[in-house]
């Protein structure tokens, strides 16, 4: 049983693209799991900012992670940017996922809700990234090199980054069944949308974001 699922748990982490295929020539594309993180934290956005969600914007967290407006790169092209020049591990990517989903679960002093938005998806993207590449990675580049990459200034990225730490009260490591469960959620992005697990692992990922 438990070689069985090493074998899936391998298959899935190819077809993600967390495991080099030595016998494939190195391309220039991204990885799936980019794709699928860009392709996820999109749908949430999108939920989160119907009519609906918006008359409650006064109960919102409003945090340094929130811009004045929404940048003009769509979060596509910002994490295929991220990939292609912070050169860490698509392993990182997970992380981040789960980074994310950890600080807008984690609950605030008040009633207000963490809720992802166009406003705050990109500064949340850039800062659980370098997280996750400082908490994985043997070597990974310092803070004003992502800083630059990320479009935000070098004092900025340092806050942002102590601020996250804090939130998540430096809550940083991931079970391997934990890596799995975000590796799955992400796979289940390219599962048709009249599938009723599909719209189960959104919905729960929507629901944590707004509960909180």
């Amino acid at each position: 049983m438990e070689t069985s699922r090493n074998s899936t748990n391998s298959s899935l982490f190819q077809w993600l693209g967390l495991i080099e295929d030595s016998g494939q020539p190195s391309s220039s594309t991204h990885p799936q799991v980019v794709t699928l993180l860009a392709s996820v934290l999109e749908k949430m956005i999108r939920k989160n900012e119907k009519p609906f969600h918006s008359r409650h914007n006064k109960d919102e967290d409003i945090s340094m992670f929130h811009g004045s407006r929404a940048p003009s790169m769509t979060i596509h092209r910002y994490t295929e940017r991220l990939h292609r020049y912070a050169r860490c591990s698509p392993a990182c990517f997970v992380a981040a996922f789960a980074y994310i989903l950890r600080y807008l679960e984690r609950p605030v002093a008040t009633s207000i809700n963490r809720r992802l938005t166009s406003l705050n998806v990109h500064r949340l993207l850039i800062t659980s990234l370098l997280v996750a590449a400082k908490f994985l990675e043997r070597k990974c580049y310092n803070n004003a090199y992502y800083a630059k990459i990320g479009g935000v200034s070098t004092e900025e990225m340092n806050r942002l980054e102590r601020t996250f730490l804090f939130d998540l009260d430096f809550r940083l490591n991931i079970t391997r069944e934990m890596f799995e469960k975000h590796c799955l959620m992400l796979q289940r992005e390219t599962v048709p949308c009249d599938s009723r697990k599909f719209r189960t692992v959104l919905g729960e990922i929507a629901c944590g974001c707004q509960a909180i």
